[in-house]
């Protein structure tokens, strides 16, 4: 079997936390935050994790981890 490829783009994207799960950044934080209300770009602030149906894929794209 040759080795399997890791998708780069996931792998800058996302974080592995120590039980697994993936983390990911939330979209929407980086500019034109004039409009957006505190309680929004609170909100924005740390990661989000990513839902169960997502992980399937994930880790299909990263075959060794992070």
């Amino acid at each position: 079997m040759p080795k399997l490829k890791t998708r780069k783009c996931a792998a800058k994207r996302l974080k592995m936390t120590g039980t697994g799960k993936f983390r990911h950044n939330k979209a929407g934080a980086s500019h034109i935050l004039t409009k957006k209300s505190p309680k929004r770009k609170r909100r924005l602030h740390g990661d989000g994790e990513v839902s169960k149906a997502e992980s399937r894929r994930i880790k299909a794209a990263l075959p060794y981890g992070l």
